[in-house]
């Protein structure tokens, strides 16, 4: 049993802790897809709607942390943190593994525990009207509107 041990330990230091789902931590910024209540890539969180979803979902979660990604552009950044900073929203700026790409991901809305929320990514939590789907609702005539 001993040495059993011993080549635990060797192994430990030799090649690191073992880490549990090495390539789902590093696509959430270190956390695991059962803890996210949302997320969102640096191209949405150009959207101030997404930004406002996104606001609103962190409020309705107050036991919540921010994880950023700390490639993204500066610019971006700062205008996440100033308004989590103003709900007192505590965050942390993520530098490892991380890439400045459109579609990696840009914020993630992380909890403690695992809280298993089947739709996490934001445009299909929460998605948006087009101007085509507004046309085609006021094109509908009187008799589609009658008999639906």
């Amino acid at each position: 049993m001993a040495q059993d041990d011993l080549q635990k330990h060797l192994d430990n230091a030799m090649y690191g802790t073992p880490q549990l789902k090495p390539e789902e931590q590093r696509k959430y910024m270190g956390t695991f897809r059962e803890r996210c209540y949302l997320t969102m890539t640096i191209t949405q969180m150009k959207d101030p709607i997404n930004k406002e979803h996104f606001l609103n979902e962190a409020e309705q979660h107050p036991d919540t942390s921010v994880l950023l990604n700390g490639a993204m552009d500066i610019a971006l950044q700062s205008s996440y943190i100033k308004s989590i900073n103003e709900r007192n929203i505590p965050f942390t700026v993520v530098n490892d593994s991380v890439t400045n790409t459109p579609d990696s991901l840009g914020l993630i809305l992380a909890a403690k525990e695992a809280v298993n929320v089947e739709t996490i990514d934001i445009t299909k939590k929460y998605p948006k009207e087009t101007a085509s789907d507004e046309k085609s609702s006021a094109k509908k005539g009187f008799w589609h509107n009658l008999f639906n």
